[in-house]
């Protein structure tokens, strides 16, 4: 489908309840609920060999590829959608932990949130990956990682961290593990719509598939898990195989110029944080949604239309585990922002 500002966007996940809400939020009938923090994790391996998921790296060629999840189409908010493993800060992720890498205060620096809320978004990036794809960024001490999480014990902790029964600063204590924050590179940052009905201040991270581990499909909110390379998922939402909410297509593009892991990992030193923050015009009853800096997304909805046709699927109370969405705001005579 090409949309009306020119680009196509055959993959694009438009929730039909948008337009609706679009509306109510311009004409005060509508209470914007407040952002919770969220970290989502784009896990990189290099070449078509290495540890293994559900599918195997499909195609040929060179770069590194990205684990990502189908949502069951039954998930109400994104169903069928592909994203990362991620999803909400547990505010105990806030409890100190063992930690590697960079110190908070440069963490506080480049994800631009105090030292404590950099942590807590830090540690769920982590755990988050280890409850939905079994992998795990930490080690028995800064300079080696956990080679093996499979096992009754290691799926008996991860089911207690899914349930919130374990919180994740406890289940390293137990085990002796030290948070690796150095394998993690921050990579763009999306706040969802003030018109979502659930929104998601969230943090894009990328990391390296640690060696030795092999991603697990366990995530219940998935149907699928499969390692693609950037440029076949690219292909897959330009061709409607796959549908994508902004910031997955967005980051995924973002990665098309890297030939290897490491490329990409130093590449995030210089990666833009600011919030990603849609933008909503009325005009005489038109809506024009947009996304800063990523005119590809714009959607230009005639008075009185629901969901723009093919954009993907429709929204309602979903899931509050989310891997992150895009933002905006609204106001009457112009402005989502």
């Amino acid at each position: 489908m090409t949309t009306s500002s020119g680009g196509t966007s055959d993959g694009q996940w438009f929730p039909a309840s948008w337009p609706d809400r679009i509306r109510a939020l311009a004409n005060g009938e509508l209470t914007p609920v407040t952002p919770r923090r969220a970290a989502t994790v784009l896990l990189l391996r290099d070449g078509a060999s290495g540890p293994g998921g559900a599918d195997a790296v499909g195609g040929s060629g060179e770069g590194p590829a990205v684990h990502m999840l189908r949502r069951r189409a039954s998930m109400a908010f994104a169903g069928g959608a592909y994203a990362y493993p991620g999803g909400g800060v547990d505010p105990r992720d806030e409890k100190p932990v063992r930690w590697a890498g960079p110190s908070l205060d440069e963490w506080s620096a480049a994800l631009g949130v105090d030292p404590v809320s950099a942590q807590a978004v830090v540690c769920a990036a982590v755990r988050e990956t280890f409850e939905e794809a079994g992998v795990l960024l930490a080690g028995p001490d800064g300079d080696s990682v956990v080679a093996d999480t499979t096992g009754e014990s290691w799926e008996a902790d991860r089911e207690a961290l899914v349930s919130r029964e374990l919180s994740f600063a406890d289940f390293l204590a137990r085990r002796e593990l030290v948070l690796r924050s150095d394998l993690l590179g921050p990579w763009a940052r999306w706040i969802t719509p003030e018109f979502e009905e659930r929104r998601y201040d969230t943090w894009f991270f990328v990391a390296l598939m640690p060696a030795g581990q092999r991603t697990l499909d366990v995530s219940g909110e998935a149907d699928r898990t499969v390692w693609l390379r950037p440029a076949e998922a690219v292909e897959g939402y330009r061709t409607g195989e796959m549908v994508m909410m902004p910031p997955t297509i967005a980051t995924l593009r973002a990665l098309l110029p890297y030939d290897s892991v490491a490329a990409v990992l130093a590449g995030a030193a210089d990666r833009d944080l600011e919030p990603v923050l849609a933008r909503a015009v009325l005009d005489e009853g038109r809506i024009v949604l947009s996304w800063p800096g990523h005119e590809e997304f714009t959607k230009h909805i005639p008075q009185g239309a629901g969901s723009p046709r093919g954009t993907g699927a429709p929204q309602g109370s979903g899931s509050a585990r989310e891997s992150g969405s895009p933002q905006g705001s609204v106001s009457s005579q112009g402005a989502v922002e």
